[in-house]
């Protein structure tokens, strides 16, 4: 049973990933471009004023490209939205099999909405509240290993809280009911997010100058592109899991018959 609700997870993953590649195509790379094209304007002096005060009268020969800018936009994009939904539904199908009838009497469908609403919270929303996503030109190059342990740190705290939280609204729901297991579990999980959030240090690496309307336009469509991912796995894998299960229930009566 695993594995069926692991292949239907990675499909959907590959479909929800294909949906994110069509929404980041649309939404997201004319804020990359547009980033891009201001990104040798803005004097971002960490990145390139030691480089521009060393570098000769003629400037410094531009490297060779790798990948083209239509390669990283189309095909590049494409191949790594696909990859990275197929892993993302494969682990969702392995985390709904274990949670399954754990968590209530909830349906299929309603389990996999619910978990991937909670998922797009904890590993999406809650992260990028403290260090958001930021676009080209945004960022000092020498701190990205800082800068990206700090991110998985909030996100390791972000999922620790929620796994808390989730059984200790199991835990309640027993004495106090469902839904003030509920609400004391979500402020539990608030307030070890709002602690988090003021105990790790601030990054602030956007160059004086950078467009504030790109910033935020970047941002959302960087939280649209995993909302659309996360809808398409929560939903689509959740009408799937339920055609599994209905199957196998009546392939069971039809063999107890």
């Amino acid at each position: 049973m695993v594995g069926s609700l692991l292949l239907r997870g990675m499909l959907v993953g590959v479909l929800a990933g294909l949906l994110a590649f069509g929404f980041a195509r649309i939404f997201g790379e004319p804020q990359v471009d547009r980033a891009i094209a201001l990104e040798g304007t803005l004097g971002h002096s960490h990145e390139h004023g030691d480089h521009a005060a060393a570098a000769p009268a003629g400037g410094e020969a531009e490297e060779p490209e790798l990948v083209s800018r239509d390669t990283q936009a189309g095909l590049g994009l494409l191949t790594g939205a696909v990859v990275y939904g197929a892993a993302i539904g494969g682990l969702f199908a392995l985390v709904f099999a274990f949670t399954y009838g754990r968590v209530g009497r909830l349906d299929p469908r309603a389990t996999a909405a619910l978990l991937a609403l909670a998922a797009f919270v904890a590993l999406v929303v809650v992260p990028s509240l403290k260090y958001p996503a930021n676009p080209p030109a945004v960022g000092n190059p020498d701190t990205i290993g800082e800068r990206t342990t700090l991110f998985f740190v909030m996100l390791a705290i972000s999922v620790a809280a929620l796994v808390l939280a989730v059984n200790l609204a199991l835990g309640l729901a027993r004495r106090r009911g469902g839904w003030s297991a509920g609400l004391i579990a979500g402020a539990v999980y608030i307030a070890i997010i709002a602690v988090a959030q003021v105990a790790l240090p601030v990054v602030n690496e956007v160059p004086d100058g950078f467009p504030a309307d790109l910033l935020w336009q970047f941002r959302i469509a960087s939280l649209g592109m995993h909302a659309v991912l996360w809808t398409t796995i929560g939903l689509g894998f959740g009408v799937l899991a339920e055609r599994s299960f209905a199957r196998r229930t009546s392939g069971r009566f039809a063999l107890s018959r």
